[in-house]
């Protein structure tokens, strides 16, 4: 491990050429920082737990497993996937009685968490059984039975009422009087149940036998908490009732798997930061590797004459070769460690802003150990190592005569492992193209992504040809530019190594930005235009806790009211072709009210094949790109899991083209009541009529100011993407410009001979302005041909139509890459030319 000490060559080239380090420590530190985040949340998203509130006195929790999972045969034997279902999964009341009858338990109460209405009020629903663990004790009156309701504070001062009096609610199934029976202050865990389920903390108490009904489940529950008798062991309890509970498909939770039971929000989150910490993370690792390992190459390569001097002094290639290798070390490890700090920052800041846009649940802390931070330095070093010993390789085997021959001219001649490799890389990316622009949906997707990361990476190997072709091309354009003009196009010809240095940072800030934003700006163009052309009904009334039930036959009672249709928004899973495995997409699902006959006089969902009008009990209307992905058409049967994960297999009647901008998939209402939290409609969709009369039942608008309403949440669902692109593109950007001032500082004897010769310093900082553009011009080009590319197929497989590129938010892309590039050059050859004069 000699190699790897720092020797006397190594700290003299890092304490008399500074300059030449500063910007390899530079790129490697920005690579620390985006490892660094990544892996943070990526680890976060691993050991995402929240700790028990509603069940925090109950030692021992029994709940359905609230995903769905995939097995498929993989090389390495069966692989599992886990999903998440969109709706809480739930267990049959019966087991309760099966869990109380473990050793070591005292009880078993079934749980029952559901949202009611009183007039205009949100309240969560509970069965009075829950006050044994959450602490609820009674204030006045008794306990509620049959027909009877126990009000806190907040609610029966909402309401009115007092012990005895009889109030109005509204449950899933329908408009109901109660007797109050008693008044109650809520315990710790109902006052956190509330706030999930309502907007408020009012909370109503049921008999536990009429629960499940009025909750819309019958003979189910969400959970059932068992209470263990003095002195019993937790785990022992655990394994007796898991024992009792066997082949019965429920789960028995303990600890903080008691919060994941009741916060139903942690599997996504879950999802969602392992999905940024992997996905988009192994894509920003890869950008990150790539660019701090050009970096370091160009650092290596602007030493090529001192090595060949060295060579020709007697070192010998193993000297050479270690005080490549010491260098890494002497700059690699301080690097990776200062870039830490501020990727610790990135990540504590995304994960507040995912905290506050609701995506993680408040009670998941970010968890930020040593094992990202030791990836994020040794993933820096092994690329300065790597590249570096890439890089001095030749330098260090060849003679030295030749050695110093090379020195003096660029080898125009790229390496042949390079070139294949490159040209492989272009093949493939080519091939990807191809196969994306033949697939739909998801698949499309999935090609694309194969098409960006070849073609990058066919660009990072091929850099010198690419960039001697860019220069040939654009020197014809530069002819016409002056001396200074000319003089920039033949030295970026003469030296295409330093100039692919330089393109290929900013090549991946276009390709990868452009993707991210244009993805989002071509979804959400299409979304946009296939909603408003969608809604047709004169009126739409929404209500955030619901509209009231039977609010269609309101409605529709209304004078001049032609048709009213309710929706049911909620999501189902749905099994899709994905590369030649089957994996479950989420589907944005309306429940319908009325009939397809109905539905078509208040949305038109441009129906491609099949009719609306049989739309009912086992059968379903889904939007093409679904059924293109599911491999289905009008008359098949379509597998899928509801809301809680009950499979269904209804028939395909209707195929539509307006499914991106309102839903996926169409289906009875009925079908899906039963299957998620709240059965209350969120949409009205009324033809005809005047306004007025529909006030009372929530809040009215017409198509157009619910488009906005709905492009509104689009756009705050896309700050992901803008985040991403704005990470990706920052770096890539800032690592631009790092090698641009690295190249122009190598530059600064080349730049004194021209004062020499008699340029001034005018004409001198002109051709490094051309020269600057030269290069943005260059990397916005192939930047934005990637990303087309890359988009058209993938779009075309999403939405059928060709991406959406907003001239303004493009040419700001452009516009930035071409300041910062003339920043760059100007500033330090400003500095070079005065110090030079001086």
């Amino acid at each position: 491990m000699r190699i790897f000490t720092p020797n006397g060559l190594a700290r003299a080239a890092v304490r008399f050429k500074p300059a030449s380090f500063a910007g390899t420590f530079v790129a490697l530190m920005m690579s620390a920082l985006i490892v660094a985040a990544c892996g943070i949340l990526l680890e976060t998203g691993a050991r995402a737990s929240v700790p028990a509130e509603r069940y925090a006195k109950a030692p021992v929790v029994v709940a359905a497993d609230q995903s769905v999972r995939l097995v498929a045969d993989s090389i390495d034997g069966p692989e599992e996937t886990v999903y998440p279902l969109p709706d809480t999964a739930r267990v049959d009341v019966g087991l309760a009685a099966k869990a109380s009858r473990a050793p070591g338990a005292e009880a078993a109460v079934p749980d029952f968490t559901f949202p009611v209405r009183q007039g205009d009020s949100a309240l969560a629903g509970h069965g009075w059984g829950s006050h044994a663990f959450t602490g609820t004790a009674l204030s006045a009156g008794a306990a509620p039975r049959e027909g009877e309701v126990v009000l806190d504070a907040a609610a029966a001062r909402t309401a009115k009422a007092d012990v005895g009096d009889t109030v109005a609610l509204e449950t899933a199934v329908g408009r109901t009087d109660f007797r109050v029976s008693g008044l109650a202050k809520s315990g710790a865990g109902d006052t956190a149940a509330a706030g999930a389920a309502a907007d408020g903390s009012a909370t109503a108490w049921f008999a536990d036998a009429e629960a499940p009904a009025l909750a819309g489940h019958p003979g189910k529950t969400d959970a059932i908490a068992v209470l263990a008798a003095d002195g019993a062991d937790t785990d022992a309890l655990a394994a007796a009732v898991e024992k009792s509970l066997a082949d019965s498909g429920a789960q028995v939770h303990t600890g903080d798997g008691r919060g994941e039971a009741e916060e139903r929000g942690l599997a996504y989150a879950k999802e969602t930061l392992l999905g940024l910490g992997s996905q988009f993370g192994g894509i920003a690792t890869l950008v990150a590797v790539f660019t701090a390992a050009g970096t370091v190459a160009l650092s290596v390569g602007q030493r090529t004459r001192e090595f060949a001097l060295l060579r020709a002094v007697g070192a010998t290639p193993r000297q050479i070769r270690r005080a490549v290798a010491a260098e890494a070390l002497l700059v690699a490890p301080l690097a990776g460690l200062v870039g830490c700090l501020p990727g610790i920052a990135l990540a504590r800041w995304w994960f507040g802003q995912l905290k506050d846009r609701g995506a993680i649940p408040q009670a998941v802390d970010l968890h930020v150990s040593w094992i990202p931070l030791l990836a994020a330095v040794g993933t820096g070093l092994l690329a300065a190592l790597g590249s570096g010993w890439m890089a001095g390789r030749r330098p260090a085997k060849i003679k030295p005569g030749q050695a110093l021959t090379e020195a003096s001219v660029e080898r125009l001649r790229p390496g042949v492992i390079r070139t294949v490799l490159g040209l492989g890389a272009l093949a493939g990316g080519a091939v990807f193209a191809g196969v994306a622009a033949s697939a739909a949906g998801d698949n499309a997707a999935n090609a694309s992504l194969g098409v960006i990361m070849l073609f990058m990476l066919a660009v990072a190997l091929l850099g010198p040809l690419v960039a001697r072709l860019c220069a040939a091309l654009f020197g014809l354009l530069l002819r016409g530019g002056g001396a200074s003009a000319a003089l920039a196009a033949a030295n970026s010809r003469t030296n295409a190594r330093r100039l692919a240095s330089a393109i290929t940072p900013i090549v991946l800030a276009m390709a990868f930005a452009s993707t991210l934003v244009f993805m989002h700006t071509s979804e959400s163009r299409i979304a946009s235009e296939q909603l408003r052309d969608g809604i047709t009904a004169d009126h739409v009334v929404t209500d955030p806790a619901g509209l009231p039930t039977g609010a269609a036959d309101r409605a529709a009672r209304a004078p001049g009211v032609d048709a009213a249709v309710s929706l049911l928004d909620t999501q189902v899973l749905v099994p899709v072709d994905s590369g030649g495995e089957t994996s479950l997409q989420g589907a944005a699902t309306q429940g319908i009210s009325g009939s397809g006959v109905q539905l078509a006089k208040v949305q038109d969902l441009d129906v491609r094949s099949g009719s609306l009008d049989r739309v009912g009990s086992g059968r379903i209307a889904i939007d093409k790109t679904l059924a293109t992905s599911a491999k289905v058409q009008v008359g098949d049967k379509l597998p899928l899991y509801l809301p809680d994960g009950t499979e269904a297999r209804p028939e395909v009647v209707a195929v539509y083209g307006r499914g991106l901008g309102l839903a996926a998939v169409t289906m009875d209402r009925a079908a899906l009541a039963g299957h998620v939290t709240s059965a209350f409609d969120s949409t009205l969709l009324v033809r005809g009529g005047d306004a007025k009369p529909l006030a009372a039942l929530g809040e009215v608008t017409d198509a157009s100011g619910y488009a906005v309403e709905q492009n509104v949440d689009r756009e705050l669902g896309a700050w992901a993407n803008y985040t991403m692109a704005a990470v990706l593109g920052g770096f890539a950007v800032i690592a631009a410009v790092n090698t641009l001032v690295m190249t122009v500082l190598d530059r600064r004897r080349e730049l004194a001979t021209l004062r020499l010769v008699g340029s001034t310093r005018r004409q001198v900082l002109r051709m490094l302005h051309w020269e600057s553009l030269l290069v943005s011009v260059a990397g916005v080009t192939l930047g934005t041909t990637i990303a087309m590319i890359t988009l058209t197929p993938m779009m075309r497989g999403l939405t059928g139509e060709s991406p959406h590129v907003p001239p303004l938010l493009y040419a700001t892309f452009a516009a930035t890459a071409v300041s910062l590039g003339l920043l760059a050059v100007t500033l330090p050859a400003g500095a070079a030319l005065r110090d030079r004069e001086a």
